[in-house]
């Protein structure tokens, strides 16, 4: 099966028919970064919000030295909670270190739930210990997604020195929010992580036991 031609794509991406421009610019995954650039950017200020939404998404995946100035301009700028949580979700993508201090500032200023929860997802992608104060404010949230996302995190950049806070959620009444704490746990070795995890492998939920177990298993051979 053959695929369509840059040029098609392109002009696909200036038709009236937004069915067409979705479908174009879905197909650009097949292309080249640094030729989908210039036509991902054809639709960055698409009227579809859905469209908008693909693109942005596709400049985190097709990474060229234009992504990183054009996704922080989206996240500290644009009107639309969506697209910048899309932008700081996009950048965790990158994994730039550059994006560390934006990040930080769109998850402690932007008003958006949303959009802190994709900053602190995006902050573990990036691994950096300097995100350990803005995730732990995060398990103080009240939130259970914004919890998800923290604790996931400080797993990912190994923050060990939090253990005693996190297994504070071993009792939490959301089974998500026990899943993450399972699987995070496993990537911080440390007695009182091992005796969480022995604790969560039995809890009530199948999926929290099954994290539990690999973390488990995962600590024991560390």
């Amino acid at each position: 099966m053959s695929h369509p031609s840059l040029a098609t794509l392109s002009q696909q991406l200036e038709s009236e028919n937004s069915k067409d421009r979705m479908i174009a610019l879905a197909q650009l995954r097949d292309v080249a970064p640094l030729e989908a650039m210039p036509l991902i950017k054809k639709v960055l200020d698409d009227e579809v919000l859905q469209i908008r939404s693909m693109a942005v998404f596709a400049l985190g995946i097709k990474q060229t030295e234009e992504s990183y100035p054009i996704l922080i301009k989206l996240l500290e700028t644009d009107g639309d909670y969506g697209i910048r949580a899309d932008a700081a979700g996009a950048l965790g993508y990158l994994q730039d270190e550059r994006a560390l201090k934006p990040l930080l500032r769109a998850f402690y200023e932007d008003t958006s739930w949303l959009v802190r929860f994709s900053a602190a997802v995006s902050l573990g992608n990036l691994g950096r210990p300097e995100a350990k104060d803005a995730l732990v404010q995060a398990l103080d949230s009240g939130e259970a997604i914004l919890e998800q996302a923290a604790i996931a995190a400080l797993g990912e950049i190994g923050a060990v020195e939090t253990v005693d806070r996190l297994v504070t959620f071993v009792s939490s009444d959301n089974w998500l929010v026990r899943q993450r704490l399972a699987e995070a746990l496993g990537a911080l070795p440390c007695e009182k992580s091992l005796a969480a995890v022995k604790f969560l492998v039995k809890d009530d939920h199948p999926q929290v036991q099954e994290a539990a177990q690999y973390s488990l298993d995962r600590l024991s051979n560390s």
